[in-house]
C-alpha cells in the first residue's frame, strides 16, 4: 500500500513538472496560466519563463569602482555593501530582468560587478546606477491631511551629510532589534530642532527621492542618538541599516569596465548547448538499456522524470542560467544514473549468491546507500563552496561559477531522489505487477 501511495505521489509530481515545462503559449494560442497567488502581504508570482543569464540573452556587464580613499579602514567594506544595496535597488527600479550585482575587492580595488541581462539602453542604466545616494529627512507640510501623499512631505536640510552612522542594536527591555542613529555635530542642532517641532509626527526619511521608513517622534531628542523601533526581525533591522548607511557614507563610483554581450552569441551557445546535452543524454540511455536491460529502462524512466522535475524547480526558483549552469545540468545527468549503477551492480552480487530477486533488490538499495550518500555530500559540499551563499571575500567566486555551482546542487539532490525513491519504486510496483499476473 505504501509503495502504490509513492507510486502516483511520483506520477502526481511529473505530471506537475510537465505542466509547468510547457511553453508559455500552448497550441491554438492558449495561453497557460501563471502562478500569481497572494497571502496578505506575501505574493508569489512566477511567469515560468526560463531565466537566462547576460551569456545567453545578451546585456551589458558593468564595473565601478568605489571611491573609498577618504574612509576609515572599518568603514570601507559598509560603504560597499551599503553601495551595493541601493544599486540593487535602482536596477530593480530600471525594470532589468534577473540581474547580478556583487562587490570584490583586490588589494586597495573595491569594485561592484553589475551584469544586466537584456538591457537595451545601456547609457542610461550607466547614468542611474553611477549617482551617489542621497539621504534626506522630511517632514509633513502644514496643510497636509490625514492621508498625506509623498508630495506632502517636504525637506528639513537634514540630510545624509548629518548622520554620522546607522547601526543595528538590541532593546534592553525587550530584547527586540532597533535602529540606532547618530549624528554628527552639525546634524545633532538640525534633529533637534526637528523633533522638538514635530512631536507625535512622522520624520520620513528618504533615499534618492523614495522614502524607506517614516518613524513617529514621541519626544524630543537633543543628544544626536535616536532609536528608531517597530518590531524589526533582525533582517529588516540590518536591511533599514544598510539603507541609511548608503546615504551617510556617500561613496562615489566610477565606470571602469564597460562589455556587452550580444544575443545572436547566446542563443548560438544555447543551440550548441542542447545539442551537447541532448547527445550525452540519448548516450546515457542507450548504454544503460544496453547494458542492464529492463533494469536499465527503468533507470532512463526515471532519468527523464529527473529532467523533467528538474527544468520545473529552474522556473519556479527561478534558476537563471547560464552556460556554466547548464554544464551544471548536464554533468548532474551522469550523475543522476551513478546511483542506479551502483544499486543494480549490488543486485547482481546478491542475485550470485544466492539472493531471491525480490530480496536481492532491497538488499542492493540498502547496501549501496552509504557509497551513494558519501559521493554525494561530497559533490554537495563543493558546490557550497562554490556558490559561496556567506560571500567569503577570499573565495571571490563569479557569477557564473555561482551558476554552475547551484545547477549542479540541485542535479545531485534531485538525482538521489529520481536515482533511489523513483527508481525503487518502479521497481517494486514492476514486482507486484508480476506477483499479479502470477496469481491471475
Amino acid at each position: 500500500m505504501k509503495t502504490r501511495l509513492v507510486f502516483w505521489l511520483v506520477i502526481l509530481i511529473t505530471l506537475v513538472s510537465v505542466y509547468i515545462d510547457l511553453p508559455r503559449v500552448l497550441p491554438m494560442g492558449v495561453e497557460k496560466p501563471i502562478f500569481d497567488l497572494q497571502w496578505g502581504n506575501f505574493r508569489f508570482y512566477r511567469d515560468l519563463e526560463v531565466k537566462k543569464g547576460i551569456d545567453l540573452a545578451g546585456g551589458s556587464h558593468l564595473v565601478f569602482e568605489a571611491e573609498v580613499e577618504n574612509l576609515s579602514a572599518e568603514d570601507k567594506q559598509t560603504a560597499l555593501e551599503s553601495v551595493k544595496t541601493n544599486i540593487e535597488r535602482r536596477v530593480n527600479l530600471f525594470g532589468v530582468s534577473e540581474p547580478m550585482i556583487q562587490t570584490a575587492r583586490f588589494q586597495d580595488d573595491y569594485r561592484l560587478i553589475v551584469e544586466l541581462p537584456g538591457i537595451s539602453n545601456i547609457n542610461q542604466a550607466i547614468d542611474l546606477i553611477g549617482q551617489t545616494a542621497q539621504l534626506d529627512f522630511r517632514t509633513l507640510s502644514e496643510e497636509a491631511t490625514a492621508s498625506a501623499t509623498l508630495d506632502d512631505f517636504l525637506p528639513t536640510g537634514l540630510t545624509g551629510k548629518d548622520l554620522a552612522r546607522a547601526s543595528v542594536q538590541f532593546d534592553p527591555n525587550s530584547g527586540q532589534p532597533v535602529v540606532a542613529l547618530k549624528f554628527n555635530d552639525s546634524g545633532r542642532e538640525k534633529f533637534a530642532q526637528i523633533t522638538e517641532e514635530n512631536v507625535d509626527k512622522p520624520v520620513a526619511i528618504f533615499l534618492d527621492v523614495f522614502p524607506i521608513t517614516a518613524p513617529i517622534v514621541r519626544e524630543p531628542i537633543e543628544n544626536g542618538e535616536a532609536v528608531i523601533s517597530g518590531n524589526f526581525a533582525l533582517d529588516e533591522a540590518k536591511q533599514l541599516t544598510i539603507q541609511l548607511n548608503a546615504g551617510a557614507l556617500p561613496v562615489p563610483i566610477k565606470l571602469v569596465e564597460q562589455k556587452n554581450v550580444g544575443a545572436t552569441l547566446g542563443e548560438e551557445s544555447v543551440q550548441k548547448s542542447i545539442q551537447g546535452g541532448l547527445i550525452g543524454l540519448g548516450m546515457v540511455i542507450l548504454f544503460m538499456a544496453l547494458y542492464y536491460g529492463y533494469l536499465g529502462v527503468l533507470a532512463n524512466l526515471g532519468l527523464i522524470i529527473y529532467g523533467l522535475i528538474t527544468l520545473a524547480l529552474y522556473k519556479v526558483i527561478p534558476v537563471t542560467l547560464t552556460l556554466p549552469g547548464i554544464a551544471g545540468f548536464v554533468l548532474s545527468i551522469g550523475m543522476a544514473v551513478d546511483a542506479n549503477i551502483l544499486v543494480f551492480e549490488r543486485m547482481k552480487e546478491e542475485v550470485r549468491a544466492g539472493k531471491p530477486a525480490s530480496l536481492a533488490m532491497e538488499l542492493g538499495f540498502g547496501r549501496a546507500w552509504d557509497s551513494i550518500r558519501d559521493a554525494n555530500v561530497c559533490t554537495l559540499i563543493t558546490c557550497f563552496i562554490l556558490f559561496n551563499p556567506f560571500n567569503w571575500s577570499f573565495l571571490n567566486t563569479s557569477g557564473m561559477v555561482r551558476g554552475f555551482a547551484l545547477t549542479l546542487g540541485l542535479g545531485v539532490i534531485l538525482s538521489l531522489f529520481t536515482g533511489v525513491v523513483v527508481t525503487r519504486t518502479l521497481l517494486r510496483q514492476l514486482a507486484f505487477f508480476k506477483r499479479e499476473k502470477v496469481k491471475k
